[in-house]
């Protein structure tokens, strides 16, 4: 495992769009703006990819700009970070054609969440490079709500020390992109045990439906002593769910999976805790180890950002569950 070296004042992000594009009608000059401000705080400089304004028929670009932009950012050596502007649905178009060499000789920080999640797991799995899971470009954009995300993001990328996951205060599940202003946040009730135990070991996974995209394929990351976080969206219901995390837990690796970690459902999804309860209670290979819901990850917000090759200890019970982030 390769973990790339941690931000520091001055450094320079580099800003690039996998999936799709800076050129959204959406992402308006006032979120970049706000965006803008937010990293000049953090005294980092941000730079964008060539191609990153490129737009086509998928609100994307071509493979062939997708991959130019990252292969320079990784070869750029002013570069110490890169961030993804958003998600999508074809950051997995790319995989084919990434220099892997280029990625592991030239180690930096990879950030983003969802669909990006295809993108973090193949560099992972064919680098042993440490991804995050962890804000986009976009999100940096949120005018309200955004101080757990940011002090997360600062703890896991900025920081050495070892971190405790605690949940946030309150969270929200508006599209706050088109409209900052009206905003609905909710007290959160904290983290909800699904499975009690203790469990440690390294962390794989991100955006279910598209970590599941990589199963069968030389970019599916080794389970061995895994913990799995996942998550996934309002388009990902009940039925969706149910079915990918089944078929992820017959993988043949899935026996090395110790425990899991499932990020907040959006509302519309209609994933409720009663419905996971349900699902882990009817697969043998998921009642074995202990299971946390209602992270602070995923599509609403607040968000955790989270390291994709780290290690994770896992204390959940229904008194008190701890989950510590030890190596990052």
């Amino acid at each position: 495992m390769v973990i790339p070296d941690k931000l520091r004042v001055g450094d320079e992000i580099r800003v690039v769009a996998p999936a799709r594009s800076l050129a959204l009608p959406w992402i308006s000059k006032e979120l970049q703006n706000i965006a803008k401000s937010r990293f000049q705080e953090l005294g980092l400089k941000l730079t964008f990819s060539k191609n990153v304004m490129e737009i086509n028929e998928f609100n994307s670009s071509s493979v062939q700009s997708r991959v130019e932009d990252l292969h320079e950012a990784f070869r750029d050596k002013n570069v110490r970070a890169i961030i993804s502007v958003i998600g999508g649905y074809n950051s997995i178009e790319i995989l084919p054609f990434l220099d892997y060499d280029l990625i592991k000789n030239n180690p930096k920080i990879l950030s983003g969440y969802s669909d990006i999640t295809a993108l973090q797991n193949a560099i992972y799995a064919k680098t042993g490079l440490m991804t995050y899971s962890g804000p986009h470009y976009f999100d940096f954009g949120d005018l309200k709500g955004f101080d757990y995300t940011l002090d997360y993001f600062k703890k896991c990328l900025m920081q050495e020390d070892a971190y405790e996951i605690k949940p946030s205060e309150k969270w929200s599940n508006d599209k706050w992109g088109k409209d900052q202003d009206n905003r609905k946040f909710y007290d959160n009730e904290g983290y909800a045990v699904i499975n009690e135990g203790t469990c440690s070991g390294k962390i794989i996974g991100g955006n279910l439906c598209t970590l599941r995209l990589l199963q069968g394929t030389e970019f599916w990351p080794d389970l061995t002593n895994s913990i799995l976080f996942i998550e996934d969206d309002s388009e990902s219901h009940l039925d969706m769910f149910n079915r990918d995390l089944y078929s992820l837990s017959l993988n043949t690796q899935f026996k090395g999976v110790k425990g899991i970690i499932i990020g907040r459902f959006q509302p519309d999804s209609e994933v409720s805790l009663d419905s996971i309860k349900t699902i882990v209670g009817g697969n043998k290979a998921l009642s074995r180890i202990p299971i946390v819901a209602n992270a602070d990850f995923g599509h609403t917000s607040p968000k955790i950002t989270f390291p994709i090759g780290g290690e994770v200890r896992i204390i959940a019970n229904v008194d008190s569950t701890k989950i510590e982030i030890l190596k990052h």
